[in-house]
């Protein structure tokens, strides 16, 4: 029973970094209308920019801070160069400019970083803590805390802002949320901005795992697209449940039954909630009038 705790929650450790990446997909999706297939290639680029301040000697914080800073410049300037000239565009258009900016993200890493692996400090390296036999990482602690603070936060926003407000109201209907004065263009590099910043702070929470390196943020950036899809693209909440979801089953599949099962059965349990929801767990139709 230890083990099964320990396993849940190391599932939530995860789990929460697949929400968090999860939550920018909807963000960028609900007011966008596009899937960011770049989204972990940003979070990959943003992590290197964490390992090159921390190798100038300052301490931890200041390069997750750093890597927080560049997140919010790349995505104003990926929502400014290539996604707002695009904005009339099919949806199939923009999906396939994401598309086209993972390999210009990935080329440009590989040219400046170049293609070793790195390690990375973990933000919390206390001892580990002994509940009733259960060990319990401190840094484990830290990220879900920290996950759960980031979600409140924004869900706050979304809820009782006005910023909030207005991202529902494009989301809800593009040309009405402009008759009504909301700035939509501002909304738009708004949310890009934000799910960069989501996808920075996993990727760099992320990095003591995976090491970094141009390919760190692949798997993670598919769970956390299997996250949003289980969860609902038109819901706030789904994704996090998703994401905790496939965190908990993963650490549990890998334990009990076996490590190269642990994503097949993630897979066989998306495909089985989208035939019985196809909308996902909390999921709705979102229709918008014309």
């Amino acid at each position: 029973m230890d083990i099964f705790f320990q396993n849940v929650v190391a599932g939530f450790e995860t789990g929460s970094l697949y929400a968090l990446a999860a939550l920018g997909l909807v963000l960028i999706f609900r007011t966008s209308d596009v899937v960011n297939f770049a989204q972990g290639e940003m979070a990959m680029f943003s992590s290197f920019v964490a390992l090159k301040v921390l190798q100038q000697n300052v301490p931890y914080y200041a390069a997750f801070l750093g890597a927080v800073l560049f997140a919010v410049f790349f995505g104003f300037i990926i929502e400014r160069l290539f996604m707002r000239p695009a904005m009339k565009a099919s949806q199939v258009s923009k999906m396939i400019i994401t598309l086209g900016l993972i390999m210009i993200i990935g080329g440009v890493a590989s040219s400046v970083f170049g293609i070793d692996t790195y390690s990375f400090p973990k933000a919390v390296t206390a001892s580990n803590i002994n509940i009733r036999g259960v060990i319990i990482q401190p840094n484990a602690i830290f990220i879900i805390s920290l996950t759960l603070l980031i979600m409140a936060v924004l869900f706050y926003i979304m809820q009782k802002t006005m910023l909030g407000i207005s991202i529902r109201a494009t989301a809800q209907n593009e040309n009405t949320a402009r008759l009504m004065g909301i700035p939509v263009k501002k909304v738009y590099s708004l949310s890009w901005i934000l799910a960069a910043v989501l996808g920075a702070i996993a990727g760099v929470l992320i990095a003591p795992t995976t090491d970094i390196s141009t390919t760190m943020m692949m798997e993670v950036h598919l769970k956390s697209f299997i996250a949003a899809v289980l969860g609902g693209f038109g819901s706030f909440v789904g994704p996090v449940v998703g994401g905790f979801m496939i965190g908990v089953l993963d650490n549990l599949v890998g334990y009990y039954i076996s490590l190269t099962w642990k994503t097949v059965i993630v897979y066989i349990l998306l495909i089985i909630i989208l035939i019985v929801k196809p909308t996902g767990l909390f999921g709705k139709v979102y229709r918008k009038k014309v």
